[in-house]
């Protein structure tokens, strides 16, 4: 059976998606069986498995780190918050409903048996597996049942690396709060600190570690510095870092960034790519003039659509097509440009219809079974090659079908408008690969593009962090917790 190390932090954000991440890498590329394992994850950007099931994004890249496919018993319980008070449920891959806090809460007996069986069909065919905790384990409202920190650590008998991020400040009051919260063997389950982004000259750190250990009695296990223009796809939270290209040769892109946006690590390769200056508009902000709009994935659409609108987006969109502007909806943002979305089973909130943007002849019906499935196929923009993976509960019917965007193994997925000025899909991650790219940043109107791998961006960026991670890290230390 496996042996298995959990990463808990002491905030949300810490570094435990970062590290985790780093270490399955060190640990792969030493010929090590290892698995990434998050029990619980609360995330609106998730991923396709090769069994056909949804996890969290975090852990897809983890099992990337691997050099694994993405399974769902990487990440056996996902919620995917459709209000401020709710979520859809996902047990091994497939959603089983939505329900709010107080009812989630009460069934988390049972989650802990979904999350107990997939990490034992994990330590049958692996050597090591490193788990991600959420959140915090101080979080004092949330220890009954926890099945997502130090309730699985208990209940598997692991050992706890405990990480903080010293970039919010704070840092040793964030180790020992979190640490004293605990209970006594909670305590003594935790075997050593890492300390996450450190920017300066580590001698003037290092009083500060001495103490920690004296006041502890357990070891800092290293400190990770800040890694500049590096990148690693977002487990939930959108990125900070504004990566604004100022070119003649530059196409101006905006992603209004409504409540429940989901999966907008779809816009990472725009982000990243150095012809394309990507700007994620905040609620409050206006759309800036652009050369494309995209309406991103939602997690409750209709609530979206709504939110759009309060906030004068819909206007924007409008005076942007009218000066031939280029809009393309991903997913939700799809179902938005149609006509009418119609959600008569309450999949994502009270049932009803809403009057969408209108730009498409279409309408979507919102239906109970997701649709969960990883695809290639060609654009309708130059034959272009592309890959990617759905995740909707909408069915999308009309005649702007007749003019896809896509042909995905063999049949047709979104619409392309009559004049060409508006696109729509249901594919998700239809930026990553190159040739697809391109075709739809000179279908935006970038006339020329420049040469831009994003998948091997991405590998070498996850290179880059391991090789942080093993120069850094105590590595004599991880080894007598996994050996």
């Amino acid at each position: 059976m496996a042996k298995t190390l959990m990463i808990q932090g002491t905030t949300s954000d810490a570094g435990k998606s970062t590290l985790v991440t780093g270490l399955c890498r060190v640990l792969a590329r030493r010929g090590i069986k290892v698995a990434p394992f998050k029990p619980q994850n609360m995330a609106l950007n998730s991923a396709v498995t090769v069994d056909g099931g949804e996890i969290g994004r975090a852990q897809a890249v983890q099992a990337q780190a691997c050099f694994l496919d993405a399974h769902t018993d990487m990440n056996p319980v996902l919620l995917k918050p459709n209000s401020d008070i709710g979520a859809q449920v996902i047990i091994h891959g497939k959603a089983i409903g939505a329900m709010k806090a107080r009812a989630y809460h009460e069934y988390k007996s049972t989650a802990m048996a979904a999350v107990l069986e997939s990490h034992r069909r994990l330590s049958a065919l692996y050597d090591v597996i490193i788990v991600e905790g959420a959140g915090s384990p101080a979080e004092i409202n949330l220890r009954d049942r926890d099945i997502a920190n130090m309730g699985f650590a208990e209940a598997v008998d692991c050992p706890v690396v405990l990480i903080a991020d010293i970039d919010r400040g704070g840092v040793f009051a964030h180790l020992v709060g979190t640490l004293q919260l605990l209970s006594p063997s909670e305590q003594q389950r935790v075997q050593g600190f890492v300390i996450n982004r450190f920017r300066g000259d580590i001698g003037l750190l290092q009083p500060g570690l001495d103490w920690l250990e004296e006041y502890t009695d357990k070891k800092v296990l290293g400190v990770l510095p800040y890694l500049t223009d590096w990148h690693l796809e977002a487990e939930d939270a959108i990125a900070q870092q504004q990566i604004v290209q100022r070119d003649k040769n530059i196409l101006r892109v905006a992603v209004p960034v409504y409540p429940r946006i989901s999966n907008h690590t779809d816009f990472d390769a725009l982000r990243l790519h150095p012809q394309v200056d990507l700007q994620m508009i905040k609620p409050g902000q206006p759309i800036p003039e652009c050369d494309l709009i995209i309406l991103p994935g939602s997690k409750n659409v209709r609530g979206d659509l709504s939110a759009l609108r309060s906030h004068g987006w819909d206007t924007a969109i409008a005076k942007h097509l009218r000066y031939c502007g280029k809009v393309l909806g991903i997913c939700g943002g799809f179902q938005m440009l149609g006509q009418h979305i119609a959600d008569p089973h309450a999949v994502e909130g009270a049932a009803g219809t809403d009057t969408a943007l209108g730009y498409l002849n279409c309408t979507t019906v919102l239906e109970p079974e997701k649709q969960l499935e990883r695809v290639s196929g060609k654009l309708a923009l130059e034959g272009a090659v592309t890959t990617g993976y759905e995740i909707h509960a909408g069915v999308t019917s009309g005649i702007a079908l007749q003019n896809p965007l896509v042909n995905l193994d063999g049949r047709n997925d979104g619409a392309i408008s009559a004049d060409g000025n508006i696109a729509g899909t249901y594919l998700h991650g239809i930026f990553d690969e190159t040739a697809a790219r391109d075709a739809l940043l000179r279908w935006a109107g970038l006339q020329v593009t420049e040469e831009f791998d994003y998948h091997a961006r991405r590998e070498a960026d996850i290179n880059r962090l391991a090789d942080s991670v093993e120069e850094n890290i105590n590595f004599a230390l991880i080894e007598q917790l996994i050996f």
